[in-house]
């Protein structure tokens, strides 16, 4: 994910979400969980390792969307370390529950879990 402030998106995701920095340079970041099967990795927008096309752009329109159990439990302790919840806990009629939450660079996380 191309992001404006890598050690902004690094710090909330290892906060809250359990990833562990596993990789880093100037402008770079990999994370790792223990029980995902997905790694992040992050960079600085506008970096030369980028092809030119790609270098200014950003993370947007993207959502990690990950399935959890407990999602309630997941929302209570989101509040209670401060993070805003963007979007409120709600059930589709699918039977999908879910809530989102947005990290200092705009990178949009959805917690899911199914009814």
């Amino acid at each position: 994910m191309t992001v404006d402030e890598v050690a902004a998106s690094r710090d909330f995701l290892t906060a809250h979400f359990g990833y562990t920095q596993v990789a880093a340079a100037d402008g770079f970041a990999k994370l790792a969980h223990d029980t995902a099967g997905v790694d992040l990795v992050l960079l600085q927008r506008g970096t030369e390792v980028l092809p030119v096309a790609q270098r200014d752009q950003r993370a947007g329109g993207l959502i990690l969307a990950f399935t959890v159990t407990d999602l309630v439990g997941h929302e209570e302790r989101l509040r209670r370390a401060g993070v805003p919840i963007t979007m409120p806990l709600r059930e589709e009629p699918w039977g999908e529950r879910l809530f989102q939450v947005t990290d200092p660079n705009g990178v949009v996380l959805q917690l899911v879990e199914w009814a």
